[in-house]
Parts: structure tokens; C-alpha cells; sequence
């Protein structure tokens, strides 16, 4: 299906929330070489052309080497605000107006950068984006599934001091062999220290880490659930309970979990009640940001007018605003849909 200039300008004006947000995930080549320089690291690739021909991934575990690598040129508190910056000036521009951003502390401080470094540039550029955008934004720290749990543990401790700058705790990095019982115990005493807690599950994994998730790491979120549809009873659960999953297409054929948009599983999964939503992941490395991924997947599956409304809504329903905040921004999405049309 061809999606016409009218219905393009449509999703690409309107107002959105974006939940599954890797911010090391949005440092563009150009950035990262520039950081390289700035910080004098030396990477393995010398140009953009070169960074771009290495984004062809095979698997998940391709891409987390290159994206592990990538971070290495993230030094100081001025390379963590660039690249946030660089994200939310980008994120405006698509009308996205509130985010909840995922950073992964280990992946830094396993290499002697401070969790104050990492977290005080981030939260300085959300901050300025809040004056001049107004746009609003949350904090995820996630840990590393594929590290140990002590490690765990020690990132949950450094992420208590900063309480009031954190939403949640997520859990991502590679997932096939990292179950979320594995982080059983660290997320009961995040929940303990007024944390949400959200989870990367059913992307490579199996319908089965989706209810661990949500059984025992009791989630309010699940990321990706691609493999949610493999499990009848799942799929059920999650309609009932009002459970979203924050899907990322682009991500998802990038990193082969499906082989072509046309068969994502985000219409069936619409059809069936859940509340999904539509997501950009790691857009530096995956080809594209948040409209780029509603624009991919409308054209791929057949999305319609309504549907789109549906999932720009369900962005903020499914977010940590309380609410008050969520109906302000679902009544700029009707708006929004209402003077389109006029």
C-alpha cells in the first residue's frame, strides 16, 4: 500500500509520545565521530559512509557489539548532553512531545565513566528541552540482562540516589539465555524504593520471558513482545489487563525479528484489543525515528486514519504521566485529528 501526501503529513504532524527510547541508540555517525575526535578515541571505522555500511545486522547480538562499541567515545557530562540534545531537538521536529528514554549505566561505568557523569548530561538537556520545546520527558535506566546480577544490584544502588530525576527500571541487552527471573530479586527492591518497573521481552525471546516479566518482575510495560501472539492465553491477558507493549518496526527488521514489515504483528495485535504503540528503539542504527517508523509500518500493513489516532493516544495512555497530563495530551491528539480534517 502507498500512503498519499495528505495521510503523510498527518502522521508526521501528529502529537506523540515515544516510549522505547535507547538514548545511546540515537548517536548518529557524525556525532560519534565527532566525540571520537573530541575525546580522542580511536574507533575501528574512519567515516560515516563506513559507520553507515557496518549497520547491517544479522542478529541482536551484531547490532549490541557495534552500539557497545559506539559508546566507548561518551566521556564526559558534555558528550552525554550533546547526544541527548541531538535527540530531542530531532524528536521535536517529528512532534514528539513527551519521551521516556532508556540509558544503560553499566555500559559506562564497566568502563570508569561515573553514573553522576552519565545521568547529569542527560538530565541538563531534558531539562533545557523542557524550556524550549516544552517537551516533557522521563528517565528508564536499564540493566544489562547479559551481566551478572551483583552488577545489578550495583547500578540499582548508584540509581537510588538520583530517585527523583528516575521513572522506572528497565532490563534489556541481549536476551536469548537471560530470563527475566534472573533479576527477580533486583526488581522487587526496585519496586521497594518507589520504582515501575518495564522489561525488553518476546523480542528474540520466547511468549514465555513475557509473562516472567510481568509475573515476576511485575512490569507495567513490556518492550517489544513481538512473540506475545505465540501464546493464546498471553495475548489474552494482555488485552484484559490493559498491559502496551512499545513496539519499534524499523528495529525489528533491521534485527530480523521479522523478515518484512507486511508481516509485523503490531494489526493483529491492534485488532485484538492490546494497547500497542510505536516506537523508534535505536533510530541512529536502524534507519529512522519515531515518524519513520509510523510511516514504514502504515505503508507496510495498511494502517488507517483512525488506527493512527489510536496509537498516537495509546502513547500517552501507556506512559508514566499521571492522568490529568495523559488526558491534556489525548485531547490535543483529537485536536489535532479534528482540525485535519476540517
Amino acid at each position: 500500500m502507498h500512503i498519499n501526501k495528505s495521510f503523510e503529513e498527518f502522521i508526521k504532524g501528529i502529537p506523540k509520545a515515544e516510549l522505547h527510547l535507547h538514548i545511546e541508540g540515537t548517536l548518529e555517525p557524525k556525532l560519534m565521530l565527532e566525540l571520537a575526535k573530541r575525546n580522542k578515541v580511536k574507533l575501528k571505522y574512519d567515516s560515516v559512509d563506513e559507520l553507515h555500511k557496518a549497520y547491517s545486522f544479522k542478529n541482536l547480538q551484531e547490532f549490541l557489539d557495534i552500539y557497545y562499541a559506539g559508546a566507548t567515545v561518551l566521556i564526559t557530562e558534555q558528550d552525554f548532553y550533546d547526544m541527548t540534545w541531538a535527540y530531542l531537538a530531532k524528536a521535536h521536529l517529528q512532534n514528539v512531545i513527551h519521551a521516556e528514554i532508556f540509558f544503560d549505566p553499566q555500559t559506562h561505568t564497566n568502563r570508569g565513566i561515573s553514573f553522576d557523569t552519565v545521568i547529569n548530561g542527560i538530565h541538563k538537556a531534558l531539562e533545557d528541552a523542557k524550556t524550549k520545546f516544552g517537551l516533557t520527558a522521563k528517565l528508564i535506566p536499564c540493566l544489562l540482562r547479559d551481566l551478572d546480577v551483583e552488577s545489578a544490584v550495583q547500578t540499582l544502588n548508584q540509581v537510588c540516589s538520583y530517585k527523583n530525576w528516575i521513572a522506572a527500571i528497565g532490563l534489556d541487552s541481549a536476551e536469548v539465555g537471560n530470563p527475566p527471573s534472573k533479576f527477580k530479586e533486583v526488581f522487587n527492591t526496585a519496586r521497594q524504593n518507589g520504582f515501575l518497573t518495564v522489561a525488553h521481552a518476546g523480542e528474540e525471546g520466547p511468549a514465555e520471558y513475557v509473562w516472567e516479566a510481568i509475573n515476576l518482575l511485575k512490569v507495567s510495560r513490556i518492550d517489544h513482545g513481538n512473540n506475545s501472539l505465540d501464546d493464546e492465553k498471553l495475548v489474552d491477558y494482555l488485552s484484559e489487563q490493559k498491559i502496551p507493549l512499545t513496539f519499534c518496526p524499523l528495529s525489528n527488521l533491521k534485527l530480523k525479528v521479522v523478515t518484512d514489515l507486511k508481516k509485523h504483528p503490531l494489526k493483529t495485535m491492534l485488532e485484538k484489543g492490546l494497547m500497542v504503540t510505536i516506537n523508534s528503539d535505536d533510530p541512529a542504527y536502524f534507519g529512522g525515528y519515531v515518524n519513520e517508523n509510523y510511516l514504514s509500518i502504515a505503508e507496510s500493513i495498511g494502517l488507517l486514519h483512525d488506527e493512527v489516532c489510536v496509537l498516537a493516544k495509546n502513547s500517552f495512555n501507556a506512559s508514566f504521566l499521571t492522568e490529568q497530563e495523559k488526558q491534556f495530551y489525548i485531547n490535543k491528539v483529537e485536536e489535532y485529528n479534528k482540525n485535519f480534517n476540517e
